[in-house]
């Protein structure tokens, strides 16, 4: 019995991607529709698959592992113990809500506890969330966690501004506005002067 379902579960896994483009293609012709446009127009015939392409690319984090990234590039190092601070990395995500853009700068610092990661994981973590339907909140959250748990350091910061398109370009569309979201962890929770160099540092050359 165990040899009979097998083929029908390999069939099924082949099919499935075929099955799931077609649907998500037709669901765009049937946005086009509702929004008044012609899908079958020749500008828009191609427009349902670069939909699909593209949001296949913008949620590509849901196939990675920030784990594995981060786990790959640890290093022990004894003497070190300030702060590394990686700043200013540009980030671009999907409100979930309306599944419209927020962008802006991450800046992401920990206190090393005998452990470092390579510099280019912490930007490769912040990318890997980023790639997903998101809520800044948890996003912020996430990056921190992550690194709180794969690194054991003695303290994560992360603070995320961003833009939200779903405030610019609708509801109350206020063009000038910006969202401020930290998390503080360990001794950037505990210690007050840790929290207030981190928070110097990214502020510094403003």
């Amino acid at each position: 019995m165990a040899h009979a379902r097998k083929p029908v579960i390999r069939r099924i896994e082949t099919a499935q991607p075929d099955r799931d483009r077609s649907r998500s293609e037709e669901a765009v012709r049937t946005l086009l529709s509702h929004v008044g446009e012609d899908p079958r127009r020749e500008g828009l015939l191609r427009t349902p698959a670069r939909v699909v392409n593209a949001l296949e690319f913008l949620t590509s984090g849901y196939s990675q592992d920030p784990k594995v990234a981060i786990n790959g590039a640890l290093f022990v190092e004894e003497n070190y113990q300030e702060m590394i601070l990686c700043k200013d990395l540009d980030f671009y995500s999907l409100c979930e809500h309306h599944l419209l853009p927020f962008m802006g700068k991450a800046h992401v610092a920990y206190l090393p506890n005998k452990r470092i990661v390579g510099v280019s994981k912490l930007a490769r973590m912040v990318e890997i969330y980023c790639r997903r339907l998101q809520v800044q909140e948890r996003l912020t959250t996430q990056i921190a966690q992550t690194l709180m748990e794969e690194i054991e350091p003695l303290g994560v910061a992360v603070v995320l501004e961003a833009e939200h398109l779903c405030m610019r370009m609708r509801g109350v569309q206020k063009q000038n506005s910006k969202m401020t979201t930290s998390a503080m962890l360990g001794a950037f929770r505990t210690n007050v002067e840790t929290r207030q160099e981190f928070m110097n540092l990214i502020r510094n050359g403003r």
